[in-house]
């Protein structure tokens, strides 16, 4: 009788463990399994052209998932990633216009624009984690805010048009592709999720993170300052979406009011399907890179199965819907 419990409650651990693996792991399968469909609907798809135009456009809301992985690990959301990238891009367009307009050296205007465009991320991202961690309002109202504070600023200092003269030398930069099928946007998202894995894998800032979602009050019985650091969390997803803004800039070379609208769902979508759980305290940067290639993969596909733009803001939906509910799933097994 004690042997048969044994045995059963054996097989119900390698049944569970089995569970939890897939639970891990279902994304990659998802990612072959899209690239396998596009590539019979349409043979395009694995062209290297069309690697170039998937890859190039899943940057921009792999920057903004790197951002809002470190902010969901403290089990925080920040809704304002997409307007923080169209304000710091905006910024960025009309330093360099001004500075067309003035004489000054595009080789000057440049690098004054990057950092213009860069402090307004950090900006956005300082006033967030002050918001939070001084006047206690919830990460989900004090982004929205920021949100709407955001968009109407990038409007204002625009007059709501697109700035076009810049630089043409960005453009160069912004399009250049490397090897012959890696573009400047993916070397400078790889860069990033370089950064932000060892940042978080290899640094106490990266503890610090996953102990603050995990569970709070232990992370402050343990002497680490959690409104401080939340606050440098915040500003690290402005910094990251203000990057992301920029080079939206120098790709199409041209500032757009528009630019970053409605992109944090994008953002937002690629962690929690990457694996990143809404509670806080789990989560991986490759799995939100897997995420990322996810939401570019649908898109993309989409797009070249000629499938209505409305229909792909469904699947979206639905694979945020299947991620949330695999993760409570997760979270279900881990309690029982």
């Amino acid at each position: 009788m004690l042997l048969n419990r044994n045995t059963a409650a054996t097989e119900d651990l390698r049944t569970q463990t089995f569970l939890h693996r897939l639970s891990d792991y279902w994304i990659f399968g998802v990612l072959v399994l899209l690239i396998l469909v596009f590539s019979i609907i349409n043979p395009v798809f694995m062209s290297i052209t069309n690697w170039i135009n998937t890859s190039t456009f899943m940057t921009d809301t792999l920057l903004l998932a790197l951002g809002q992985t470190v902010v969901i690990l403290t089990a925080g959301i920040d809704l304002s990633v997409g307007a923080a990238m169209g304000l710091s891009s905006m910024v960025f367009a009309l330093i360099l216009e001004y500075g067309m307009n003035n004489g000054l050296s595009q080789w000057v205007s440049i690098p004054l624009g990057i950092v213009g465009g860069m402090a307004t991320g950090l900006t956005i991202g300082l006033v967030n984690g002050l918001l939070i961690t001084r006047w206690n309002i919830t990460p989900f109202i004090a982004t929205l805010g920021m949100l709407g504070v955001c968009t109407g600023l990038t409007f204002i200092i625009s007059n709501g048009t697109s700035v076009t003269t810049l630089p043409e030398d960005i453009g160069v930069i912004g399009n250049h592709i490397f090897l012959g099928f890696i573009s400047f946007s993916v070397l400078v998202a790889g860069l990033g999720v370089v950064w932000i894995y060892m940042l978080l894998g290899k640094t106490r800032f990266g503890r610090y993170t996953y102990a603050i979602g995990s569970n709070v009050e232990s992370a402050r019985r343990a002497g680490i300052n959690v409104s401080a650091h939340l606050t440098k969390v915040y500003m690290l997803s402005g910094f990251l979406a203000s990057l992301a803004g920029i080079i939206i800039v120098m790709r199409f070379v041209n500032g757009s009011p528009l630019t970053g609208s409605h992109t944090e769902l994008n953002a937002i979508a690629a962690v929690v399907i990457g694996g990143t759980s809404l509670f806080g305290g789990r989560g991986s940067i490759s799995g939100t890179v897997v995420g990322a290639a996810i939401i570019s993969v649908l898109l993309t596909g989409l797009v070249l199965g000629h499938v209505q733009p409305y229909w792909q803001i469904v699947a979206i939906g639905a694979i945020i819907i299947l991620a949330v509910y695999i993760d409570q799933f997760r979270n279900r097994h881990k309690k029982s």
